[in-house]
């Protein structure tokens, strides 16, 4: 493959074939060059950079908001004002790089950690310039604001692509909230209830989340043990991975579904 591609470049352009060199290293050529680290970074809103300094990237309509954090960072030999001005102007160097990595494009807000020295604001300012000076898009810096603040307008280089990296969450469907525990066991003994006193069913088996198995199970008197003796019925705990937290499905002596709703209204 590497001959094949030194061909290629060849071929495209003469005076660049020499830059086509064999990777003989143990470990993956992406990881050793530090190229999947990248790539991952493309996707995640967390991105880390320098002593456990990170930043949180979100995205809305309007804009795109970037705010600095210092993490567990502690110099006991630089004050707090130099500490927040290291890393703001690391976190310029990393925020440079990921505004051209993730081309993004229109308005850019960043939050950097607040700085009383009006020196260090201009500092930064121009450091940010610096840090961006080979970006071929175009792109304005404005000075930070006293409370810390710095708008970007950059105008996107390649044509918008989003690609989606997430699903539904299987807990609460994409609501963000569950029901408490107690709720969750309550309307379990609801169906418990209605299977044996209006169905008639007296043998059947419940499947549900592993966790949510063993948190029916725990202990010598634990619920499965109460609504058995409760309303009368053989039942069997069958913990089921591929369910949800908030899933459940019952089956008869047969095996067969028993016609109840599966999910759990989330009111």
């Amino acid at each position: 493959m590497a001959k094949q591609i030194a061909e290629y470049v060849s071929l495209i352009a003469p005076d660049r074939k020499n830059v086509v060199k064999l990777y003989n290293g143990a470990s993956p050529i992406l990881d050793n060059f530090g190229i999947t680290k990248q790539v991952k970074s493309l996707f995640g809103k967390t991105v880390t950079f320098k002593n456990g300094a990170y930043l949180i990237i979100e995205h809305t309509e309007a804009l795109h908001v970037i705010d600095v954090n210092s993490g567990n960072r502690n110099k006991q030999s630089l004050g707090q004002e130099d500490s927040a001005f290291e890393v703001n102007v690391a976190a310029a160097e990393e925020i440079a790089r990921q505004l051209r990595l993730r081309d993004m494009g229109g308005i850019i807000v960043v939050d950097f950690i607040d700085m009383s020295s009006g020196d260090h604001r201009n500092k930064l300012f121009n450091k940010m310039n610096e840090f961006l000076v080979s970006d071929r898009a175009k792109h304005k810096i404005l000075p930070l604001s006293k409370f810390g603040l710095m708008q970007i307008t950059r105008q996107r280089v390649r044509p918008e692509m989003e690609v989606a990296t997430s699903e539904m969450c299987p807990t609460c469907f994409g609501k963000g909230k569950i029901k408490s525990s107690i709720l969750f066991t309550d309307t379990l003994e609801g169906k418990i209830d209605y299977l044996a006193n209006k169905l008639k069913v007296k043998k059947f088996s419940l499947h549900i989340h592993p966790y949510v198995a063993a948190y029916l199970q725990q202990g010598l008197f634990s619920l499965k043990y109460k609504w058995k003796k409760k309303y009368n019925v053989a039942m069997k705990v069958v913990p089921n991975q591929s369910l949800g937290f908030l899933q459940y499905v019952f089956y008869d002596k047969d095996n067969n579904e028993i016609d109840l709703k599966e999910e759990i209204e989330m009111k």
